[in-house]
């Protein structure tokens, strides 16, 4: 084999056009009929002169960018969000053709240039990055698509909303640039409703709306709501609601779980590599942090921290099998963990059970893991590494 392989040759019956089963070791299971689904579902919440954009940033939080943003359009989404000026070339080279927004600032001409060439929209927080985009497009002989951000209370992106009218006015001055949407973001719409959260929402809903008393009418799509602001309240649709983690089967807070019924759309699932018998007192893992305390039937699964399962959740998750809970015991290795099989016999050697998602009545979501590990459902969500293949379902 070693000779095989300094050569370059292949091993005696294997060929390049020969693909190995993604189902091998550890995969995730994505559901594009559930992404559909929960798009029409949002949709049924807006008015109909209010559109959809799916937000696909980090590709597709994880479940895959090309494949959320086909299904998302096929539910009735008029336009996608990404986060950077490389996802939305993905988009346009995989075929999509609807208006693309890019959230992130973009700030270098040659960034700019591209967002022009692959027709993408630029997000300007001030008229440095409004002057860049007008000299590239005059030099090109056409307009560019731009969007402008307010900051209402985020800190974060965008110009002060203070300065938005004279800012805008200004910006509408520039005869190649062509201003499509006025928009801002809500820092804490998924908060308690009886706390910050609401006080600070109407705050930063006022703010948009005193901007947008300043400006003509219908000179561009206004828009403040993310999934949580679209799910709390029909006042802060606007024009167009942008929707990340709704899209993909979740609510951003417990007490917006009813507003609209969703399914998930992605499944976490592995093998069992082997079964082990061990007695009690055992120590079990990289620091022997659990031990044994009877004869245990240990399960070894193929998937660890290196594929996107947090090491901190180490003894606190479980795992499905024919509808039955096991408890994963000792530390989370790299590429491999471990269940306490003892109570279930017919767990064997080469089964697949499941990490996040549903078997049988029973469900694993992304939230508990974010409750256990203190993070939340976006994170968990977006953590799962390349190296687990993606399984359209």
């Amino acid at each position: 084999m070693r000779d095989l392989i300094s050569s370059g040759q292949e091993p005696s019956g294997f060929s390049e056009q020969q693909t190995l089963d993604p189902r091998q070791r550890a995969w995730l299971e994505v559901s594009p009929a559930a992404i559909e689904s929960n798009a029409r579902a949002l949709r049924r919440l807006l008015k109909p002169t209010c559109a959809l954009m799916a937000v696909v940033k980090a590709d597709g939080y994880g479940h895959g960018a090309t494949t959320v943003a086909r299904a998302a359009v096929q539910g009735g989404a008029a336009q996608l969000g990404v986060a950077t000026l490389q996802e939305g070339i993905d988009l346009r080279r995989a075929g999509l053709e609807q208006p693309i927004l890019v959230l992130g600032n973009l700030t270098q001409p040659d960034d700019l240039r591209a967002c022009l060439q692959w027709q993408l929209m630029p997000t300007l927080s001030s008229m440095r990055e409004a002057l860049l985009c007008q000299n590239l497009a005059d030099g090109s002989g056409r307009q560019f698509a731009v969007q402008l951000k307010l900051d209402t209370g985020m800190n974060r992106l965008g110009c002060a909303w203070e300065d938005a009218p004279r800012l805008t006015e200004a910006i509408q001055q520039l005869n190649q640039l062509h201003l499509c949407g006025i928009y801002s973001h809500l820092a804490l719409a998924d908060g308690d409703p009886e706390g910050d959260g609401d006080r600070v929402t109407r705050l930063q809903q006022t703010r948009f709306n005193e901007v947008l008393h300043h400006l003509p009418e219908h000179q561009a799509l206004h828009h403040l709501a993310n999934s949580a602001g679209t799910l709390r309240d029909p006042g802060l649709h606007h024009d167009l609601v942008r929707v990340g983690l709704a899209l993909y089967g979740h609510s951003p807070s417990p007490h917006l779980d009813a507003a609209v019924p969703l399914q998930p759309a992605m499944g976490v699932k592995a093998r069992v590599t082997l079964i082990r018998e061990v007695g009690t007192g055992v120590g079990v893992s990289y620091g022997h942090r659990f031990v044994t305390q009877r004869p245990s039937r240990l399960a070894v699964v193929g998937i660890g921290y290196a594929d996107g399962v947090s090491r901190c959740l180490s003894g606190k998750i479980t795992a499905l099998h024919r509808g039955h809970s096991l408890l994963q015991v000792g530390a989370i290795t790299m590429d491999q963990l471990i269940l306490d099989a003892t109570d279930h016999p017919d767990l064997d050697s080469g089964d697949v059970v499941t990490l996040l998602g549903r078997d049988g009545d029973q469900e694993i979501s992304p939230r508990s893991w974010s409750e256990l590990s203190e993070s939340i459902p976006w994170e968990v969500l977006c953590g799962f590494k390349h190296r687990l293949p993606r399984v359209t379902v």
